[in-house]
């Protein structure tokens, strides 16, 4: 049969188990699609050589599981135990390999899934430096939007893929793969989902394992994945939320025992999504108040769909002390990025993320690296300063003040900082706004609530709500978020796929 590159997780599940398609045409299918349409996008940065030898077990295998034979794609930050490379996308990493699988790998390669690369993404995952364009890395090069792939004159792209799971997400749109996996910290879902007009799950913290991805924060890292519709994130959600004694975060799981079961037309009915946003108080309406006019009709396009799909619309700011941040919850970086418009000004980074940055990679590269003389961030500080033509075009600012702190989580800075986080996203933000208006949900336009909710460590799922652009770009695409309280992703994914039935405002990129 032919191959749509369109094609859906589910679609191609069920040719598969129908005998209608055989796990080796499809993984052809993708390689030979990835040879030629990834030349102008970077956006899968080493292809698995055991692949194909993997489509055939599946093939040859009689019992059926849940992601039998269906290619997957894996950010280059999730440790495989086989011949392909862990870089995070750095020259300093090139070579570098993992001891074991990732907790998510070995989940996907249970489930059936064929592994069929890493995709490229920001360099670290967008920790490396102040200003890095998303989807930049010094080993993988720039991932383009699929919608808009046009460079200006640095080689930045005019329309941003998002970041830093880029590759993970520009995959995905362009039909080169049957679905990605991809991480966050704060958006790193959420905006390259958001961009390319795909589905994606951030879970809660400690839903999806991050034994064997390579860390920013753990306090507010995940896993999740990047789709074409939300039933294909539900199916690829119930395989990847497991309890894991590797990561102390699952122990506080819970989750449904099956996230596609509840997808129905009517799930928006009698819902009230809060609509952080009143032009009254515009000192407040920090999420729908700065969009520029074609995202502001968007936005209320959706919330129209939202009502006609018997949904509760609730209008009210957000608490100012949610949105705001805590005191001591941000480190002055000065920013020498010699590319970046606001070079040598101040930039304002979370005070947890450096701290839980140095600490965790020292950890990680210790525990799960072969093949890399890379011992800690210093030694990749230090390559980088000797290689800097290659390794430094938009500077490593970000690890020099991370690898200033002291390397533990001890220090009244951090813990302050910390406390201060949840205090503002959690007590004073998300959890004040549901209570006091008596939300299912709320509603971000893209990923604009991003960074309130990871604080949070809640779950939010994106879905394609339309398009917008501007004068000097092609139409690119813009998300709507559904955010929740901790472990409600079943609710979120109900609510997400009864926006995306009524709405179908997926397009696929012409590419």
């Amino acid at each position: 049969m032919t191959v749509s590159a369109n094609a859906t997780l589910a679609e191609l599940r069920d040719d598969l188990a129908a005998g209608r398609l055989t796990s080796e045409a499809l993984t052809r299918f993708y390689l030979e699609r990835i040879a030629t349409v990834d030349a102008k996008l970077f956006s899968v940065r080493e292809l698995n050589p055991e692949a194909l030898d993997l489509a055939r077990a599946s093939d040859a295998r009689r019992k059926r599981r849940p992601l039998e034979g269906l290619p997957i794609l894996l950010k280059d930050n999730i440790a495989t135990r086989d011949k392909q490379h862990l870089t995070a996308g750095s020259l300093a990493l090139e070579g570098a390999q993992a001891r074991r699988d990732a907790t998510v790998t070995a989940l996907l390669r249970r489930a059936g899934a064929v592994v069929l690369g890493k995709a490229n993404l920001t360099e670290f995952a967008n920790i490396l430096a102040v200003g890095m364009p998303s989807g930049y890395s010094s080993l993988g090069g720039q991932v383009r939007n699929p919608y808009a792939t046009e460079l200006d004159a640095n080689g930045i792209p005019l329309v941003m893929p998002g970041g830093s799971s880029a590759g993970s997400a520009v995959a995905v749109a362009a039909g080169l793969c049957a679905a990605s996996i991809g991480t966050e910290t704060s958006g790193s879902l959420l905006s390259p989902a958001n961009m390319n007009g795909l589905v994606t799950v951030k879970p809660t913290v400690g839903l999806v394992s991050r034994a064997g991805i390579l860390p920013i924060a753990a306090s507010q890292d995940t896993a999740g994945p990047m789709t074409r519709t939300v039933l294909d994130s539900a199916l690829l959600l119930n395989v990847l939320a497991a309890a894991d004694a590797d990561d102390p975060a699952t122990a506080r799981l819970r989750r449904a025992p099956d996230y596609t079961a509840d997808l129905r037309a009517d799930g928006l009915r009698g819902m009230r999504i809060g609509i952080p946003s009143d032009p009254d108080d515009p000192g407040n309406d920090v999420y729908f108040g700065p969009l520029p006019p074609r995202a502001k009709a968007l936005m209320a396009q959706v919330i129209t769909a939202l009502a006609d799909c018997g949904a509760v619309p609730v209008v009210a700011n957000m608490p100012t002390a949610g949105w705001i941040g805590g005191p001591g919850t941000e480190m002055a970086v000065l920013n020498r990025n010699p590319l970046s418009p606001a070079r040598h000004s101040v930039a304002r980074v979370s005070t947890v993320f450096l701290y839980e940055l140095k600490h965790d990679l020292n950890a990680f590269l210790a525990d799960w690296m072969r093949g890399t003389s890379m011992r800690d961030m210093a030694d990749i500080i230090a390559f980088n300063a000797a290689n800097p033509e290659r390794a430094l075009r938009f500077g490593q600012d970000l690890f020099l003040a991370a690898e200033a702190t002291s390397g533990t989580l001890k220090d009244l800075e951090y813990r302050a900082a910390r406390r201060s986080d949840l205090r503002a996203a959690r007590a004073l933000g998300l959890d004040t706004y549901f209570r006091t208006h008596k939300l299912d949900a709320v509603l971000f336009p893209g990923n604009a609530g991003a960074a309130i909710a990871a604080k949070a460590g809640y779950p939010s799922v994106q879905v394609p709500a339309g398009f917008i652009g501007a004068d000097t770009t092609p139409d690119y695409p813009m998300g709507a978020t559904f955010c929740g309280p901790a472990w409600s992703e079943a609710d979120l994914l109900r609510m997400a796929f009864a926006f995306e039935q009524a709405t179908q405002a997926r397009r696929p990129p012409a590419i």
